[in-house]
């Protein structure tokens, strides 16, 4: 898989680095401000209790 974007990414290898880290950067917050907040919810985290 990584194979495959490394591949279809353009430019030469320094423009591909810096797209893939921005890629990743992408993703990482579209997780963290966006999917986690969502599922959060329904997590069951919620109880202090250690059984």
């Amino acid at each position: 898989m990584y194979a495959w974007i490394w591949r279809h990414l353009p430019g030469p290898v320094a423009v591909k680095a810096v797209t893939a880290l921005v890629l990743v950067a992408v993703v990482v917050a579209l997780l963290l401000f966006v999917i986690f907040p969502a599922v959060e919810p329904m997590l069951p985290f919620d109880d202090p209790t250690l059984e």
